[in-house]
């Protein structure tokens, strides 16, 4: 199972671009972050794509998320957001039956804070008990998408690094570690540990994507069970004009 996340940054801007990258690397689950559209303003190509389940949860111009699935894939179903903490469309959920059982699968964007960091606390603290409520279930979970955290100092290039600068306070990497802590695994960490330069997100200017000169915000955190089965995590760093490039991540699950 190939599971992919990416921050589009505008799928209008980026539908050509997505919908080539689509065909060429066929996961079989795609979550997005700021799709910055309503249903009524995405073209029929994006509204039905081929071959996949869909459900796009946005608003005109601001945040939303999607979850496309494969139509290969068995007993899924899509829902459109979390009633406990989901706002201006920030949560899309799915759940597929696999070998494993069944998985709920959600496409997360956290708020960036800058507007109202106190509401991106409660954001990751709503998320954590989403999660442990999850564990405490035994029930497996892949959440993925922009967590607007990096996790250590090492998760941003050195010439970024400020003292005490959004994605980096202490009490907003704590929310995040705890929500980890619920049984799930960092997989892109997990399988790639030593690399000093792994990053998903790079401000748009200066060239700094062709440089990659970056933070890791964007993840795939996987239950346990899921993540021993994980084989390889990539960053496609070149891939389309998003300001985020596709993290994509492959399972051993059949």
């Amino acid at each position: 199972m190939k599971i992919a996340t990416w921050n589009v940054n505008g799928i209008r801007a980026r539908q050509g671009q997505f919908l080539e990258w689509l065909a060429t690397e066929q996961p079989d689950v795609v979550c997005l972050q700021e799709i910055k559209a309503s249903l009524d303003q995405l073209p029929f190509e994006l509204r039905d794509v081929e071959g996949y389940w869909s459900y796009w949860h946005g608003e005109k111009g601001y945040s939303g998320v999607a979850v496309l699935v494969a139509r290969s894939l068995v007993n899924v179903s899509l829902s459109c957001s979390h009633p406990g903490f989901d706002f201006e469309q920030r949560i899309a959920c799915a759940t597929i039956g696999t070998p494993l059982g069944e998985i709920l699968l959600a496409s997360i964007y956290v708020p960036n804070g800058g507007k109202d960091y106190e509401a991106k606390l409660r954001f990751l603290d709503a998320l954590d008990t989403f999660a442990a409520e999850a564990a405490r279930d035994g029930r497996l979970v892949i959440f993925c998408g922009d967590l607007n955290v990096a996790r250590t100092d090492r998760d941003i290039h050195e010439r970024e690094r400020k003292p005490n600068q959004m994605g980096t306070r202490p009490d907003e990497r704590a929310l995040l570690e705890r929500l980890i802590s619920r049984d799930l695994v960092d997989v892109g960490r997990a399988l790639d540990p030593d690399n000093d330069h792994l990053f998903t997100w790079w401000a748009p200017w200066r060239s700094l994507k062709q440089r990659n000169i970056g933070w890791r915000i964007d993840y795939v955190l996987a239950s346990t069970a899921i993540a021993s089965l994980a084989q390889s995590s990539v960053v496609q760093r070149e891939i389309g004009t998003s300001d985020h490039g596709p993290v994509v991540v492959d399972f051993a699950i059949s």
